[in-house]
This record gives structure tokens, C-alpha cells and sequence, in this order.
């Protein structure tokens, strides 16, 4: 997960300034130059109007603009983000439905692997190790007690907020959840779900507002952690984790939702994400 962050509340002080009056310019009259009312004006010369010479740049310009906008939309709505959500929800379902179908296409792989390995000295060796490898990597079913931490925003009005809170104190953000997430790792969590997704320790959790983007998947509070392992450790853990306590300190103030449960004997699904990594630094 990624490196922790500390929740802290605003510090509203004030900086007073005044305005300066500003003062209206003076004449003097002495210094006025005199206008000879009786000088004859002088001869204007007709010119052609300003506007005459405007409107057909500002015409040749329009037509410009509408001929680069119909060959970027060809035929496309070029204002289609009016149905972002929409499109966001569909691609929650869709990301969805891809990983049931990977699960389905990685269980005929295994099915195929193991008839086809008694036959094959090197395939029946690749298989030991990769069934060897299953557990580390998170590819294979878990069942044993677990605990669950559930992160809810506040339902506590604005105005009703105490001083130096703002609306950004009362929803659960990325860090909450990172810290949670590490305390139980810390803790010698054996696996781990976020929602209703399996994660592994490179799992990468991130917030856009007051929801949760996880492995392609959009979720809205309450973010429900769930680990399976020594239930005590884990709970020891989360009491000692300063990022967690911290937290509990604005459930006091501003009633963000923090609840840890011992749901008993769960089991979870084999993980189906990716692991290759992207990107590693090494620790020394």
C-alpha cells in the first residue's frame, strides 16, 4: 500500500486589512485651458466603419471554428461526458464481468495443466512449483478467523461541525483506509479483502472525492476491510497504529464511522488480479 498519511485539522486564524479610502483627482480651475466657442469646426473626413471591416473576419473565423469541429466529432457527440456516471457505472460492471470470465478462463487452464502434466515430466514440474507458489501469490482460496474494520463517512451537517472542522474532516479518506490496511499486514494478516475484491500487499487503493477506486472498481462508503489471521494481533494492531488513532480522534469530534468486528471462520476467494510489477525499488 502506499506510504501513510496523518489526518489533521485545519488551523483558521484571521489577517484583518482595511481598505484605503481612495481619493478623487483634482482640477484646478486656473490651469483649465480655455475653449473659443466661436472657432468654426473643422472639416471631418468620412471613413468606413469599423464594423464594416469586422464582420467578415469574425464570419471567416466562425466558419473555421465549425469545420475543425466537424472533422474532430465526425459524426460523435463531442459533449459526451454529460454521461459520466452513467459511463462509470457501466464500467464498473464491465470491469466486473471481465474478471468473472478470467476466473473462469484461469480454472480451465489449471483443469488442462493438471491431464496434461502425468504425460509430461516439465510440465509436471512447472505445476509443483506453481502450485507451490499459489499461496505466497494469493491464487488460491483462504478460510480461517477473521477480522472486520468497517470506515464510514460522517452524517453530521456542516454547520453543525466544530470550529476548525470543514467538510473534508468528515469523509474517509485514502490514508484512512491505507492505514487500516497496513496495520493489519503489520499484524501478520495471512489474507485480505477490500469489499468484495481480494488484495494482495501490492494492491494499490486510491480516492477520488469520497469514493474508492480498487483494481479497476468504483466503491462507495462504508469501505469495509476484512483479514483473515490471529485475530488478537490484528485487533492489538489497529489499537496501536498511530495513523488508526488518529482517526478514532475524529470519530470523537466530527463522528466518522469506525467499527471492528471478530465475524468468526470466513473464507476468501483466490485473488485474481495482476501481480506482474510495474515498477520496484529496492530495499537495502
Amino acid at each position: 500500500m502506499g506510504a501513510e498519511a496523518v489526518r489533521h485539522g485545519p488551523d483558521i486564524g484571521s489577517d484583518p486589512s482595511g481598505r484605503s479610502a481612495v481619493s478623487a483627482p483634482t482640477t484646478n480651475r486656473e490651469d483649465t485651458p480655455m475653449v473659443d466657442d466661436t472657432a468654426a469646426p473643422a472639416p471631418t473626413r468620412r471613413r468606413r466603419g469599423f464594423w464594416t471591416l469586422l464582420v467578415p473576419v469574425v464570419t471567416a473565423g466562425a466558419g473555421v471554428m465549425f469545420a475543425m469541429s466537424f472533422q474532430a466529432a465526425q459524426g460523435s457527440d463531442l459533449r459526451a461526458d454529460r454521461d459520466l456516471p452513467q459511463q462509470i457505472v457501466a464500467g464498473d460492471a464491465l470491469v466486473s464481468a471481465r474478471a468473472q470470465q478470467l476466473d473462469v478462463v484461469q480454472k480451465e487452464v489449471t483443469a488442462l495443466s493438471s491431464a496434461s502434466s502425468p504425460g509430461d515430466e516439465q510440465l509436471r514440474d512447472l505445476t509443483a512449483r506453481a502450485e507451490a507458489l499459489a499461496g505466497p501469490a494469493a491464487a488460491t482460496k483462504v478460510t480461517g478467523p477473521a477480522i472486520e474494520v468497517s470506515l464510514n463517512d460522517s452524517d453530521r451537517p456542516l454547520p453543525s461541525l466544530p470550529d476548525n472542522f470543514t467538510g473534508d474532516d468528515i469523509i474517509v479518506h485514502q490514508q484512512d483506509v491505507q492505514a487500516v490496511v497496513n496495520a493489519l499486514w503489520r499484524a501478520g494478516a495471512e489474507a485480505m479483502m477490500i469489499q468484495d475484491q481480494r488484495v494482495i500487499s501490492t494492491s494499490a487503493v486510491r480516492c477520488v472525492g469520497n469514493t474508492l477506486i480498487l483494481q479497476g472498481r468504483v466503491y462507495s462508503p462504508p469501505f469495509v476491510i476484512k483479514a483473515i489471521g490471529d485475530t488478537g494481533r490484528m485487533q492489538r494492531s489497529l489499537d496501536a497504529d498511530p495513523s488508526v488513532s488518529i482517526y478514532r480522534q475524529y470519530v470523537d469530534a466530527v463522528g466518522l464511522g469506525y467499527d471492528v468486528a471478530t465475524p468468526g471462520t470466513l473464507e476468501f476467494p483466490a485473488y485474481s488480479g495482476s501481480v506482474d510489477l510495474d515498477e520496484v525499488t529496492p530495499i537495502r
